[in-house]
């Protein structure tokens, strides 16, 4: 119970970093347990070919989410810790620059991209496959922090301290070299993600903040559902009980009344000593001693 409250306060107290970590844990285990379950059931099916982004233009007539979507699902363990190191690592960079809401709209608007590009790339070369992951994302948020501080010095376990730009080249290396391999689709999104993310950050330094258009249509949805305007504050009277009340407010008066004595015994202890006092003041400041 104490793990669960502390996640709950590392969720609540941690910015949208924090938060699209959490999101991703969480998209990753309904897409293993929710099938594991229905399967007890004897009722088999798949969660990602709903959530994944196809190659096929088609496919996004009855899943027009999957732009988003196929950025919050992994397809196994190693795919979602490594993405989630890496989007860890690449988000306290970002942050250090720039604000939350950038973040998310750059990460939101880098998937969306991204997508784009695998999918044009497949359907030149006439391929229908599906691809999901963050990966992309993360790079369009590396590769931003890159392009604004490429030699940002970041120190590194067993390495040591090296360049930013060294590590972002070399994930982009190693997405080149196995661009002929398997998944070609998902090596493609990450390097249009970095693209992308270097877009980003030449548009900004030119005056443009695209993360803007995220945060509109967010806050437009969100104004959306509210069902009533917000309004003042209005003070509300309640009937307390007067008793109570009285209780109270006698309370704080005669804390501040004995305070008051006892300044005034310390002062003429001070000015004739304690064998100056009467027997009451003795008993007195004996008793609120306790």
């Amino acid at each position: 119970m104490n793990i669960l409250d502390d996640l709950k306060q590392q969720y609540k107290l941690g910015g949208i970093a924090h938060r699209l970590i959490y999101w991703n844990i969480a998209c990753f285990l309904i897409s293993f347990v929710v099938p594991g379950i229905l399967k007890i059931f004897s009722v088999d099916i798949a969660i990602l070919p709903y959530v994944s982004l196809s190659s096929n233009p088609a496919d996004l007539l009855w899943k027009p989410w999957s732009f988003i979507s196929y950025a919050f699902f992994h397809f196994d363990f190693f795919h979602i810790l490594f993405n989630m190191l890496v989007l860890n690592f690449a988000s306290q960079l970002f942050l250090t620059f720039f604000t939350q809401k950038q973040f998310f709209g750059l990460y939101l608007l880098g998937a969306v991209f991204a997508g784009l590009i695998f999918m044009a790339s497949y359907f030149l070369m006439n391929i229908v496959a599906p691809i999901v992951g963050a990966s992309a994302a993360i790079m369009a948020v590396l590769m931003a922090v890159t392009t604004y501080q490429p030699l940002m010095e970041v120190r590194l376990l067993l390495i040591g301290r090296v360049k930013l730009w060294h590590i972002t080249a070399v994930l982009l290396i190693l997405d080149l070299m196995q661009l002929r391999l398997d998944n070609m689709g998902g090596h493609i999104s990450h390097l249009a993600g970095a693209l992308f993310g270097y877009i980003y950050i030449k548009t900004l330094q030119n005056g443009n903040d695209m993360s803007v258009v995220v945060t509109k249509i967010i806050d437009y949805f969100a104004n959306g559902f509210r069902t009533t305007p917000a309004t003042p504050f209005k003070k509300v009277h309640k009937n307390y009980n007067r008793p109570v009340e009285q209780r109270t407010t006698s309370r704080i008066i005669t804390k501040d009344k004995t305070q008051q004595q006892i300044d005034e015994i310390l002062d003429k202890i001070s000015q004739s000593g304690y064998d100056s006092l009467t027997k009451e003041e003795k008993d007195f400041l004996f008793k609120s001693g306790k």
